[in-house]
């Protein structure tokens, strides 16, 4: 790869050999153990240093550079680097601004461009360095290096990130307009942000110019080196893991276009919770090291010639009973090529059926009360429980509406993006619709693959010109983004939807006021929500249904692979 002209960053190129002033040890020294590290605090273009931990291999350098950027702190980060170092590389990990040992003030996220570049750099030019930088990272790790390769530094030629967003502001801190409080807030509150913090962050659901300036969606485009992205179908990021390398794959710049990779297993962000376990689901612990010796070293690992694309097709799976039919596919894009958009149109009792419907006039009616919210059981969540809990837990609720199939015949494979064309109204000016996509198993038991929602006024985007309330009573076309799945619902087995209007503490409840976002000056309501099924308002799920399958791959489930 020739040598990458960067943009507006260019300006601070001379000031590069000026940071190892800041050094807390000179170059020269030398760690005694390869595991041990040298702390050099690296200085910003504003003057802000940040503590960053040094591992250097065994023997002579210069050596390429893997560099994680971090919120959690650096300090223990020794076993991490020694996978690193033994493999012949110099592992580099810092805090991010304002986090321990580094300098200046903690904004989550939103210094990671220019901190991202400048450290990068900064390893570019240092003496064990051969200048070619790699960076790594999971979950808020992976949202601070994409940002970096945002910024376009020269010197970083490859990434490797796992459970990372494509985009904060659509689908990490919101969903469809509903803020995600118990992970956003959560989350937020655990790295010690106030409260009045966590509330002004809430009313930036309408795009903003901070937004713009700080969320990697409006700055991908910028991003010309290989990434390999990793996650999983019940990880709050999931979304960014297939977008981000869906992106890049097609749409990319040159050095990015044609040179991705993405896996997705059946994971979260963190242990699955529910009755299902699915088998040699861990993700390959040596895709990231092949990866690097491909693009870091030059060393021919045979990465470059397999599938771009490598997802786990699940199946039925309960703990003790998985089927056969679980396991490793391959594919040359995403969707897989055989994938095609077939129709499940909501019918009358409940129903779920490929034929549209013929009744003039049909509709379900439910009053949602904020005050007595449908509780989230599982899902694609950061905190608490997540994954394929069984919904029957909900229980019987008259502000909760299954529509299913019958029972299948046959196998329904299903892999790609899943979207509902909803048709509802309410009495309200503003309302929340949560949809659920179900595998029901032959015992009863409702396994959760999807939950996502909408906020009524958000449903023509989230600009501020986007952004129209409801007339009451008025039926209203609405569609609810369910994200990307790979799965088989097997014989035996019913495919289903759940509707309704709330999922606490995954999303906010909306009080039906139609006040702007956060404001409590009008008292909560009922609404009354009406979903259409009928010819002239078909509700109807769009899903990507497999003609065939795609070959099988073997892959290390080793106990030490990293998800």
């Amino acid at each position: 790869m020739t040598m990458k002209r960067s943009l507006s960053y260019v300006v601070w190129l001379p000031l590069l050999t000026l940071l190892t002033v800041a050094s807390a040890v000179t170059q020269a020294q030398r760690p005694a153990n390869t595991v041990e590290s040298i702390e050099y605090m690296v200085e910003m273009r504003d003057g802000v240093k940040l503590a960053t931990n040094i591992y250097l291999p065994e023997g002579d350098g210069p050596w390429p550079v893997v560099l994680a950027r971090t919120p959690y702190n650096k300090a223990g980060s020794s076993r991490g680097a020694r996978r690193y170092v033994d493999n012949g590389y110099i592992y580099a990990v810092q805090d991010q601004r304002g986090r321990f040992r580094s300098q200046g003030e903690y904004v989550p996220h939103e210094h990671e461009l220019a901190d991202g570049y400048d450290s990068v750099e900064w390893l570019g030019v240092q003496p064990w360095s051969n200048g070619r930088i790699g960076m790594t990272g999971a979950s808020a790790l992976g949202i601070a290096g994409n940002l970096a390769a945002a910024a376009d530094p020269p010197h970083l030629r490859a990434a490797y990130f796992s459970v990372a967003p494509r985009s904060l502001f659509y689908e990490g801190r919101f969903v469809g307009g509903l803020f995600k409080e118990e992970d956003t807030g959560g989350w937020m509150r655990g790295q010690g942000v106030s409260e009045d913090e966590v509330t002004a962050y809430r009313k930036r659901v309408v795009l903003d110019k901070r937004w713009q300036e700080t969320d990697l969606i409006f700055h991908r485009h910028n991003i010309d080196i290989p990434i390999y992205n990793a996650g999983g179908w019940y990880d709050l990021f999931g979304y960014g893991t297939v977008m981000n390398f869906k992106y890049q794959q097609e749409w990319g710049r040159e050095g990015a276009k044609g040179n991705q990779k993405v896996m997705v297993g059946p994971i979260g962000h963190g242990p699955l919770s529910g009755d299902l376990e699915y088998p040699e689901s861990r993700l390959g612990s040596d895709e990231e090291l092949r990866f690097f010796d491909y693009w870091l070293r030059g060393i021919d690992t045979g990465i470059a010639g397999e599938p771009p694309v490598k997802y786990y097709m699940m199946a039925s799976a309960r703990k003790g009973h998985p089927s056969a039919k679980n396991g490793w596919r391959t594919a040359d894009q995403w969707p897989p090529s055989a994938s095609r958009r077939v129709r499940y149109y909501l019918t009358e009792a409940g129903g779920l059926s490929t034929r549209p419907p013929t009744t003039v006039t049909a509709s379900t009616t439910y009053a949602f009360d904020p005050s007595d919210p449908v509780p989230t059981l599982g899902g694609l969540n950061l905190r608490g429980q997540r994954g394929p809990m069984d919904q029957r837990d909900v229980g019987e609720r008259t502000d909760y509406l299954r529509f299913q199939t019958p029972v299948l015949e046959e196998d329904l494979v299903v892999a790609g993006k899943i979207d509902l064309e909803l048709w509802a109204s309410s009495d309200a000016r503003d309302t929340d619709f949560i949809t659920k996509l179900v595998d029901v198993y032959p015992d009863g038991y409702e396994a959760l693959v999807l939950d996502m929602g909408l906020r009524a006024r958000f449903r023509h985007g989230r600009r501020t010109e986007d952004v129209k309330l409801l007339t009451p009573g008025e039926p209203t076309r609405m569609s609810i983004d369910l994200w990307n799945t790979a799965i088989t619902i097997e014989r035996g087995h019913r495919l289903a939807v759940h509707l309704t209007s709330s999922n606490y503490p995954r999303f906010d409840v909306n009080p039906n006021t139609g006040e702007a976002v956060g404001e409590t000056t009008i008292e909560p309501r009922i609404a009354n929500n009406t979903i259409y099924h009928d010819a002239n308002h078909p509700t109807a799920l769009l899903l990507p249904v497999m003609d065939e399958a795609s070959p099988t791959l073997a892959l290390s489930t080793s106990q030490n692979d990293q998800p």
